[in-house]
């Protein structure tokens, strides 16, 4: 089937989904759960299919550990979903209401997108979590993931289409795409009028290609050249803490540190103790000269070296005069995501909140908070860069667009 006719299915199926009640909804999303642990068998042996595939084409342990699944894994991916259909509806949500002078009632309202379509890399558990949060936000979704991850979504799309069937929702709610060949991601991307809105989750050179190529409207997420600035007023043992946590807490998510800033006040105090927290936890320092000096394991940096996404126990390390110099540095290699300071002082930390232009700005804590869970929004998918539409985690209600709802008594226009 083409990704056209895909494409109008999900039409179809967006149409119901959008007036479904929020109680249906619900009911999907658990008998999706319920499904997922009921059928770990099937699942599994799609994931061997695509291991042992992984394995005979060289992929690294780690990339085979990001698509493994076995049972605990499944329940994890399933429990999600059940999290999931306790969150509130954010369809019919009202953003503003109010009575004009004239007597009309003018009401602000979510509704969903409509058709969704999500390009993605490596992760099988994406292909739920995806489907569950256009689910429960009323639209429709398009799944293109990997082909190296192809048997694993197969197998998870069939068991949420039969589940969705079971509780009463059409099985063209989710939908995947063949992801043999790039045919498939190229018509996506074409498919203005029939798709909404396309989102793309992987690495810099598939956001960079969906983003330049795509008619199709795009929330860009996820590329993260994170930064963490130690000011001359900061606690440097408080310092030390975070940014090892922001640089090793999670080595290969948008939102791990691979930058690290340090003012030159504190620098001959701070760098000693940091290097050997790095040199500890495995993490390869690329620095400048100021840092080079102070350890022959520092790789000198490049300009290179400043402007690269890691996702791998590596970080730039600079020092900076100066406040202006940290957020001019963050301003020439930065990517929006999320950024830090660490600092005492409150005149300093306002300063970066309001110079630094990223999705976060954290004080005092690790990047690593960029994320829907920990702020609090439950589902996420993905965290956007950009500025239009969606900035920074995109929760359910990031998932719908608005629209206004006017109710009058036969009101003319004069």
């Amino acid at each position: 089937m083409s990704v056209t006719e895909q494409a109008r299915r999900a039409r179809t199926a967006a149409e119901t989904l959008a007036v479904t009640t929020r109680t249906t909804k619900d009911a999907a999303l658990h008998a999706m759960a319920d499904a997922l642990v009921a059928r770990t068998p099937e699942i599994l042996a799609g994931n061997a299919a695509d291991l042992a595939a992984g394995r005979e084409a060289g992929l690294s342990a780690a990339v085979l550990d990001r698509l493994a699944l076995d049972e605990d894994r499944v329940a994890g991916i399933a429990d999600a979903l059940r999290q999931m259909a306790a969150l509130p509806d954010p369809v019919g949500e009202v953003v503003r209401g109010s009575t004009l002078p004239n007597g009309l009632e003018l009401r602000q309202i979510r509704v969903p997108f409509g058709v969704v379509g999500i390009v993605y890399e490596g992760r099988p558990n994406v292909t739920v979590d995806a489907a569950g949060i256009c689910l429960k936000s009323g639209n429709a979704a398009l799944l293109r993931g990997s082909s190296s991850a192809a048997h694993s979504n197969a197998a998870l799309v069939a068991v949420l289409r039969d589940a969705i069937t079971g509780a009463g929702l059409p099985a063209d709610a989710v939908q995947l795409l063949d992801a043999s060949s790039r045919d498939s991601v190229k018509e996506l991307m074409r498919a203005r009028g029939l798709v909404d809105v396309l989102i793309p989750r992987g690495g810099a050179s598939l956001i960079r290609t969906v983003v330049e190529e795509s008619t199709v409207p795009v929330i860009e997420t996820g590329v993260g050249n994170c930064h963490v600035y130690v000011d001359a007023a900061a606690d440097l043992s408080m310092a030390v803490s975070i940014a090892l946590n922001a640089k090793t807490q999670r080595l290969s998510t948008c939102n791990t540190a691979e930058s690290l800033l340090v003012h030159a006040a504190v620098a001959e105090d701070f760098l000693p103790a940091m290097l050997a927290a790095f040199a500890e936890a495995g993490v390869t320092v690329h620095g400048s000269a100021e840092v080079a000096r102070l350890s022959d394991a520092v790789v000198p940096a490049t300009d290179e070296d400043f402007a690269t996404e890691y996702l791998s126990a590596d970080i730039s390390v600079a020092v900076v005069d100066s406040l202006d110099a940290a957020v001019e540095h963050i301003r020439r290699y930065g990517t929006g995501h999320t950024e830090a300071i660490v600092t005492d002082s409150q005149s300093a930390a306002r300063e970066f909140v309001a110079r630094v232009d990223s999705a976060a700005v954290m004080v005092n804590a690790s990047t690593r908070f960029t994320d829907g869970g920990e702020f609090g929004f439950g589902a996420e998918i993905g965290i956007s860069t950009q500025k239009l539409h969606a900035r920074g985690p995109m929760g359910l209600p990031e998932l719908t667009s608005t629209k206004y709802v006017v109710t009058g008594t036969g009101h003319l226009r004069p």
